[in-house]
């Protein structure tokens, strides 16, 4: 999970730099194609050998994952990734406490909310209210996307899931993707940026989520990404420079401590982490 935090958030970082050329819609259709691409010559999954059920799951979270990263790009392309990526961790923190009666997970909802209320106004103090929109869909298709991805490994015994979502996301992907970016998608430029950002961003990532999802509930597993705002940060300012204020980075810490906490009182309700395939 870590390692998947790391390559997510440093492609992220990449992709970012084909905006300029190919906007938002279009970088995220190269990532989807060639994680896909990569993810079904790995897998080569076969629509025969499973149900109706079955592929019904990957179409579904196919659609998440097109919706996720989407909304995701638009979301950085107007607001700095930290603060994307730590609003975005709304969708996960909420499945880690989801159901859950505990005054004290309470506690940790409320520590993240603010810390979120401090991120909303960004930009020399403006706020940015169509990439905090974009962040807060990402959040719901993230939390999404963790439900679908846990069943989608108990459906699927190997990787054959991922490659199937993939590929529907691509497809779906395919209009907006064209629209943005036109004739510029395929420049050789883009494409090998494309490629590195499909690896980095999609197919190495979610293999490695998948594995762990195999392993931890959906709850666990959303309260374990906690690093992941604090690893964007760290990659905007290097990869980007993208330097936030205090505001912002107390925001940040914030939603790492409200999950750190989360995290410590699932240990100490007892709560098994068993393996799901």
């Amino acid at each position: 999970m870590l390692a998947a935090a790391v390559t997510v958030q440093s492609g992220a970082g990449i992709a970012k730099g084909l905006f300029d050329r190919l906007g938002p819609s279009g970088t995220v259709l190269l990532r989807m194609l060639f994680g896909a691409a990569v993810l079904a010559a790995l897998w080569r999954p076969r629509l025969r050998a499973h149900t109706r059920d079955e592929l019904t799951i990957a179409l579904l979270f196919g659609l998440a994952l097109a919706a996720m990263n989407l909304t995701f790009y638009e979301a950085i392309d107007r607001i700095p990734l930290g603060v994307a990526v730590t609003i975005e961790f709304a969708g996960p923190l909420s499945v880690a406490v989801a159901g859950s009666r505990r005054r004290l997970d309470l506690i940790w909802v409320l520590l993240a909310a603010g810390g979120i209320l401090l991120l909303v106004r960004t930009g020399g103090g403006h706020t940015n209210v169509a990439g905090v929109a974009f962040a807060l869909t990402a959040a719901a298709c993230w939390a999404s996307y963790i439900v679908l991805s846990q069943r989608a490994g108990r459906a699927f015994p190997r990787g054959e899931g991922l490659a199937l979502a993939m590929v529907v996301g691509t497809v779906a992907l395919l209009p907006v993707g064209i629209a943005g970016a036109g004739s510029s998608l395929l420049s050789l430029g883009p494409l090998a940026v494309g490629l590195a950002v499909g690896l980095l961003s999609s197919a190495i990532p979610y293999s490695l989520e998948l594995e762990a999802l195999r392993r931890l509930p959906s709850r666990v597993f959303g309260i374990l990404l906690s690093l992941d705002p604090a690893i964007a940060a760290l990659v905007g300012l290097v990869l980007l420079g993208q330097q936030l204020a205090a505001r912002e980075i107390v925001g940040i810490a914030l939603v790492v401590v409200a999950s750190v906490g989360a995290s410590l009182a699932v240990e100490r309700a007892g709560d098994s982490v068993e393996p799901i395939a």
